[in-house]
C-alpha cells in the first residue's frame, strides 16, 4: 500500500471510528434510528450539493448504464449499513459495534471467493474460520442476558455484510469516476430510503438535546462525508484488500471514544472476540501480501 493511500484510510478509520459513540449519543439524547439516519445523511447530501454548486467543482452526471448499479450501491452500503448500525447501537455498546465492524475484512474475502472467483490458501481459509469463531464470540458477549441486545447484534451483523458487499463491488466504478463524484452519487442514493423517515423530523429534532444534534451534524459532515471520500480515493490507488486491512484499527478508536465520552467499554467475552477476529483479519491479508508481487 502506498504511503498516500495510508495515511487517507488511517484518517478515515479514525473518523469512522469515533461515530460509533456519537451515534450512541445521538441516540440516548432523544433521536430515533430512523430520524438519526435521515437527518446525519440529509447533511451528508447537502454537503455535496454544495460542492457541485461550488464554481470551478464539477460532478459529472454518472451514465446512464451505471445508475441502477449506483443506486443498489448507495442502498446497500449507505441505507442498509447505517440503519442496521444505527438501529443494533440501540442495545449494542459503541465499542461492541466498533468489533463487529473490524470483521469486514472477513465478509468481504468470503464474498469475494463467492462471487469473485478468488482463491484462498489453506491457512487462508483457516484464518476464515478463526475469525467467523470471534464474530460468534462478540455475538454472544454482546447479549449481557438481554434478548434486545441480540437483536441488535443481528442488525450489527447485516450492516456488516452489506457494507462488505459495497466495499467489492463499488471498485470497478473507479475506472469511469473519481473517488468524489462516487461517494455524492451513493450518499444521494442512500439518502432517498430515509425519506421515508421524514414525518415528525422536525419535532424530532427539536425534542434532542444539543449535543445529540451537534454529534448528529458532525457524523453527517465527517464521517460521512468527508471520510467516504478519503476511503474511496484510498480504495481507488490501492488494493482493496490491504486497504480494507486498516479497519482493524477503527474498534480501537471506537473503545477509545467511548470510553472517553460514554463511559462504555465492551464487555470481556466481546472484546476476546474482536481480538480473535482481528487477529485473524491480520493472518489472512499477511498471507495475501505475502503472495503478492513487492510493490516498488
Amino acid at each position: 500500500m502506498n504511503r498516500k493511500a495510508l495515511y487517507l484510510g488511517l484518517f478515515t478509520v479514525v473518523a469512522w471510528g469515533s461515530s460509533f459513540a456519537a451515534i450512541r449519543v445521538s441516540l440516548l439524547g432523544g433521536y430515533s434510528p430512523g430520524h438519526l439516519v435521515l437527518t446525519r445523511f440529509m447533511v451528508a447530501s447537502l454537503v455535496f450539493i454544495l460542492y457541485a454548486l461550488w464554481p470551478g467543482t464539477k460532478i459529472r452526471f454518472p451514465a446512464w448504464r451505471d445508475i441502477w448499479k449506483i443506486i443498489l450501491l448507495g442502498w446497500t452500503g449507505i441505507s442498509i449499513y447505517h440503519f442496521g448500525l444505527t438501529y443494533g447501537e440501540q442495545t449494542v455498546s459503541a465499542g461492541t459495534a466498533g468489533l463487529f465492524i473490524a470483521t469486514v475484512p472477513i465478509f468481504t474475502s468470503i464474498i469475494a471467493v463467492i462471487f469473485l472467483k478468488e482463491r484462498l490458501s489453506p491457512l487462508g481459509w483457516i484464518g476464515m474460520a478463526i475469525g467467523l469463531a470471534g464474530v460468534a464470540l462478540i455475538t454472544i458477549g454482546s447479549a449481557d442476558d438481554a434478548v434486545e441486545v441480540s437483536v441488535g447484534a443481528w442488525f450489527i451483523l447485516v450492516a456488516v455484510i452489506a457494507t462488505s458487499f459495497f466495499f467489492v463491488f463499488q471498485k470497478p466504478l473507479f475506472t469511469h469516476y473519481t473517488p468524489i463524484e462516487l461517494t455524492a452519487y451513493f450518499t444521494w442514493a442512500g439518502t432517498l430510503p430515509f425519506l421515508y423517515f421524514a414525518p415528525d423530523l422536525i419535532g424530532e429534532i427539536q425534542g434532542a438535546t444539543l449535543e445529540a444534534t451537534i454529534a448528529t451534524v458532525y457524523m453527517g459532515v465527517i464521517p460521512a462525508t468527508i471520510a467516504y471520500v478519503t476511503w474511496s480515493t484510498a480504495l481507488s490507488i490501492a488494493d482493496a484488500g490491504a486497504v480494507s486491512s486498516l479497519l482493524y484499527i477503527e474498534p480501537v478508536v471506537a473503545i477509545l471514544v467511548a470510553w472517553v465520552w460514554l463511559q462504555e467499554l465492551p464487555s470481556g467475552l466481546s472484546t476476546i472476540g474482536g481480538l480473535v477476529a482481528i487477529l485473524s483479519v491480520i493472518a489472512v491479508n499477511w498471507e495475501v501480501m505475502r503472495r503478492r508481487p513487492a510493490l516498488k
